[in-house]
Parts: C-alpha cells; structure tokens; sequence
C-alpha cells in the first residue's frame, strides 16, 4: 500500500511538473488537469475530477481573499475596511491550511497561484486609492463570497466523498458570516462618500 502512494506522488509530482511547463493555462487548471490524469479511466474519476475541480477553485478564492485583505490593511481608508482585511487574511489562511491538509489526504494537487481572473480583480485593486480602493475593495468581498459561498454549497450538497463534503459544510457559516459582514461594510463605505 505504501509503494502506490509513494508512487502516485511521484507521479503527481511528474505531472505537475508536466503541467507547470504549459504556460497558457492558469495554475488552477492545471492543477485540474494535473488530478485529472491520476484518475484518468478509473472508477473515481467523476467523483475525483468535482473535488479536483472544488478545493482547485477554492484554493484560488482563497489566495484572492487573504491577498486582498493584506492590501485592505495597508491601503483602506475607513478602519472596518482595515478591521474586515486583516480578518480575511487570519481566517482564510486557516482555512487555506486545512484545505491543503485535505487534499494531501485526498493526493489533490492544489494551484500554487491564484486563477487569471482573480490576479485581474487583485491587480485592479492595487490600482485603487482611498474611498475609491475601500469601495472597490468591499464591492470585490461581496462579489467574491458570494460566488465563493455557491461554490461551498454546491460542494456541501453533491461532493460524494463525506470529508471533503464535511469540509464544505463546516466551512460554509463562515463563509456566510463574511459575506453578510461584507455587505455591511459596503453599505457604510457607499455612505460615506
């Protein structure tokens, strides 16, 4: 047993490898084609391509949470904006490190960088100041959560594999807790203008 694991992360690390030298897909897809190919043409392959394609996609969401927040701190105006930053940089890299955790556990290759369309949304923030970064900022944290909280719910709720589909769940009133104190914030931001 130990010989097929220690061979499926050889050649999980050879396929990433394979995979990194593509230039023209983003990090999360390819770490999806990276898990993909493990599975290929084997019993788990549906069941392992929607987690792949789940903690791929959250990892990134993630990376744009905690990297967004650690510019909130630095250039927002209003201090909730301050305050909301450096609450998504503690509690998203918690949850980034469980995830890892898992998907160690799962032999699920994560991205090692953000998706392009997220590095666009941060990129477009590093372009901001003042009320109009705190603003830009807020309108990307709800935006963001809610397309993020879809994403755990839909894990939650059609994920077959009970740890990753626990994971999900337990993660989700968190998620949702972000989300409505996001729209607070934005709320007080478009206010004070």
């Amino acid at each position: 047993m130990k010989k097929i694991a220690s061979t499926g992360l050889i050649l999980s690390a050879f396929l990433f490898g394979m995979a990194s030298c593509n230039q023209e897909q983003g990090a999360v897809e390819e770490a999806q084609q990276t898990n993909e190919q493990q599975v290929e043409d084997t019993a788990m392959e549906d069941q392992m391509t929607n987690i792949s394609d789940f903690m791929t996609k959250a990892a990134s969401s993630n990376m744009l949470e905690i990297q967004s927040g650690q510019l909130a701190q630095e250039k927002g105006q209003m201090q909730e904006v301050k305050d909301f930053g450096q609450m998504m940089v503690t509690e998203h890299q918690k949850a980034s490190e469980q995830m890892k955790q898992l998907a160690q556990q799962k032999n699920i290759v994560l991205p090692d960088s953000m998706s392009q369309e997220h590095m666009d949304k941060l990129q477009n923030l590093r372009d901001k100041t003042g009320n109009e970064f705190d603003q830009a900022y807020m309108d990307l944290m709800v935006s963001s959560h809610e397309n993020t909280v879809s994403l755990f719910e839909d894990a939650a709720n059609n994920i077959e594999d009970q740890e990753v589909k626990s994971f999900a769940d337990a993660t989700l009133p968190t998620l949702r807790q972000h989300l409505d104190r996001a729209k607070q914030i934005q709320n007080n931001v478009n206010n004070n203008k």
